[in-house]
């Protein structure tokens, strides 16, 4: 049976290219019928951040993306932090060393600096030179009894090659003299990331490795502690980077957005999955919308691509506008009521209009203070606004149209959507007037905007009579005050 995993270390919030390897896995397990583990890595302490864990488990959830296995539910291959499982570690290594695949290095950062200063002074790249290889098995148990603190390293051959078959990048094969002898335990007893991935997913019977392109060039060394145990290899399946640019890798280090920053944004979960899926991925038709379940139908490794994947945030932010137009008027209000409450109109009458308002206008939901400050405040406007050529409106017009409509609204026995409807509509049948020149200067003196999520219909009801009124008659004083 197919077993991925998603392996994540507790380093803060979980950014783009993490959540694009999580759901890979989870989406190739379940089209598979298989299982999918969640497992922490958290042998980093240095970079380990308080409350990451529960961001994972937290984010994962939240997407939908339920494991079968994992630090909070256990399972047969427990535990899943790998802390916890901290003393199944060194005897693996310590048979590596029993069988020559692995060996004691007690050298000290201060030697290995001297070493990499000089091989940078000389132009060369830095690799382990196997000094403590040679070291006798008297020398190496008379430092162990000292406590001489050491590491353990990987032995890896200096002649022949290492080749390994990845399921989209093929079969790849690197000399073994270009890798160096990675640490397999560090100084604290803790095992590095490279050591213990291999031990963790071999005990875990993971039988595809899905990671990031990062890891190709490690595999070989990967392949050699699995050929030096004896275990079966895993299937590879490497995923391209997710690219802010042709140059540049999108990394949270860099300040690029996680996924809780575009949920902060008011971006929806359901769309931010679908368009991180397909970073990568082609579903080979021209579906461009796709539920979790359909994700988990359509997907199929053939469909990844070798090329990096540019994360394009305008094509974010279009799809997000999609999936926010399809929302039922109770999913929009739900989304929107913080917004609302940002700009304190949350609990204003007629909430109905503005969602009808805003819905169709906004692409995700932070968009939406900016777009209905002006229901709150006044906003400053000179005379040049009222001039609009489509509208054929100048200062002149405008200044004749308020002062007949002004009248008329303050007269209407309601004050309804559809009372400021025909009251407007009938002035301008009235006067023969296209409407547009009509609501332009209306618009203007209500809003201080050319621009509007709504029309003067809407945003007079939104606004109240009261207030209203008070705007179109400050819009005419400032038109009369200027013609003077």
């Amino acid at each position: 049976m197919v077993r991925t995993r998603f392996a994540p270390s507790p380093t803060g919030y979980m950014h783009i290219g993490n959540l694009r390897s999580a759901l890979y896995a989870y989406l190739f397990a379940r089209h598979e019928g298989g299982s999918f583990i969640l497992r922490i890595e958290d042998t980093d302490q240095e970079r380990f951040v308080e409350g990451a864990t529960e961001i994972i488990y937290n984010t994962l959830r939240e997407v939908g993306m339920h494991w079968d296995e994992g630090p909070d539910i256990g399972g047969e291959y427990g535990p899943y932090v790998q802390t916890e499982r901290r003393d199944i570690y060194l005897p693996y290594a310590k048979q590596l060393v029993e069988s020559g695949h692995a060996y004691y290095c007690f050298c000290t950062k201060e030697e290995l600096d001297q070493r990499r200063e000089a091989a940078a002074q000389a132009g060369g790249t830095f690799k382990y030179d196997k000094h403590c290889l040679h070291l006798s098995k008297e020398e190496i148990q008379a430092r162990l009894d000292a406590g001489v603190p050491y590491v353990i390293r990987q032995n890896v051959p200096t002649t022949g090659q290492t080749s390994f078959t990845d399921e989209i990048f093929g079969t790849i094969t690197v000399e073994n003299d270009t890798l160096d002898d990675n640490v397999l335990i560090k100084a604290d007893g803790l095992p590095t990331y490279n050591f213990a991935n291999v031990v963790d997913d071999h005990l875990m019977a993971i039988t595809h490795v899905m990671r990031g392109m990062e890891y190709l060039s490690s595999t070989p060394k990967y392949n050699l502690l699995y050929e030096a145990f004896g275990w079966e290899i895993p299937k590879y399946i490497h995923m391209p980077p997710i690219m802010k640019d042709a140059h540049k890798k999108l990394s949270k280090r860099e300040g690029d957005a996680s996924y809780e920053d575009f949920r902060k944004k008011g971006y929806l979960m359901e769309a931010i999955v679908n368009y991180i899926a397909l970073l990568g991925w082609n579903p080979g038709t021209n579906q461009e919308k796709f539920s979790m379940q359909e994700l988990i139908e359509a997907f199929s490794v053939n469909g990844m691509s070798k090329s990096p994947a540019i994360f394009d945030n305008a094509k974010l932010t279009w799809l997000n506008g999609e999936y926010i137009r399809e929302l039922s008027p109770e999913d929009f209000r739900k989304n929107a009521l913080p917004w609302y409450e940002q700009v304190g109109v949350a609990s204003w009458e007629h909430l109905d209009v503005l969602d009808r308002m805003m819905q169709p206008r906004v692409e995700y939901f932070a968009q939406i203070p900016e777009k209905v400050e002006f229901l709150t405040r006044r906003l400053p406007y000179g005379t040049d606004l009222f001039t609009n050529k489509k509208s054929k409106c100048n200062p002149e017009v405008c200044a004749q149209i308020l002062t007949e409509v002004i009248p008329l609204l303050s007269a209407l026995p309601e004050w309804t959507e559809e009372a400021i409807h025909d009251c407007l509509m009938g002035y301008a049948a009235a006067t023969e007037r296209k409407t547009g020149t009509v609501f332009w200067p209306v618009r203007i003196a209500m809003s201080g905007l050319t621009v509007t999520p709504g029309g003067p219909i809407e945003i007079g009801l939104l606004l109240g009579r009261e207030e209203t009124l008070e705007r179109l008659k400050a819009g005419l004083a400032l038109l009369c005050s200027c013609g003077e």
